[in-house]
């Protein structure tokens, strides 16, 4: 059983870490703190890394990357966790990294969103939250 704190990298993310070890000190659990690098993300990377160098960027140099965020996001306020860095779909993602885990809580950013933002753009706390039938707990972020 672990806790996982799914971060992000355009978002401030210590209140999602804090809540995360919060709970694991709770439930004498390991908090795993991770970050999905999009498809998007990982092609932008590719077509860069071609262009540069004509190879491609190996996955797990991309995962390294998503590590080095999650990383970042323990250091920054000075908690114990596992930074892990997953590839895809965040929402999958993180949903596989928990059920592989067998993740008791898994802790995410919200922020504010217009009933138009709502109906147009999903997010990937609103696709976690319906697409899992674990615990989520979303952490309300007005900053974002």
């Amino acid at each position: 059983m672990v806790i996982i704190a799914a971060v992000d990298q355009t978002e401030p993310n210590d209140d999602v870490v804090r809540e995360g070890r919060r709970l694991a000190d709770a439930f004498g659990a390991p908090l795993h703190v991770v970050h999905a690098l999009d498809r998007s993300t990982f092609i932008e990377l590719e077509r860069g890394q071609v262009e540069d160098e004509g190879e491609t960027v190996p996955l797990e140099e991309v995962r390294g990357m998503g590590q080095t965020i999650a990383s970042e996001a323990l250091e920054r306020i000075g908690v114990e966790g596992t930074p892990v860095g997953l590839v895809g779909e965040p929402a999958e993602e993180i949903i596989d990294y928990a059920d592989r885990n067998d993740a008791s809580h898994i802790v995410l950013g919200g922020r504010s969103r217009s009933p138009v933002g709502k109906a147009l753009f999903g997010s990937v706390t609103q696709s976690v939250l319906l697409n899992t039938s674990r615990p989520v707990v979303s952490v309300h972020n007005e900053e974002a």
